[in-house]
């Protein structure tokens, strides 16, 4: 089954790259985009029987590798089976 998980950094954690690009979209001119945040999406295939277990997977890889889990939120879905 194809997964993503989206991992984002925790409300109120620093997020200087985000700062960085919003800084540079206003520069461009557009001025009316603001609290930008920047994240990270991962996309893979599971060896699964369900999406229920396809999903826990997924949440599982993210808990051991994909999202510091001190600064980063996460999200696992299911994409198709």
């Amino acid at each position: 089954m194809q997964v993503r998980v989206t991992v984002r950094l925790k409300p109120g954690v620093l997020d200087p790259q985000g700062k960085a690009v919003e800084t540079a979209l206003h520069t461009l001119g557009m001025t009316g985009i603001d609290q930008v945040r920047q994240g990270k999406v991962f996309e893979f295939k599971v060896d699964a029987t369900s999406a229920d277990q396809a999903k826990q997977q997924a949440e599982k890889a993210a808990q051991a590798l994909l999202a510091n889990q001190v600064i980063e939120d996460f999200q696992a879905e299911v994409l198709s089976s």
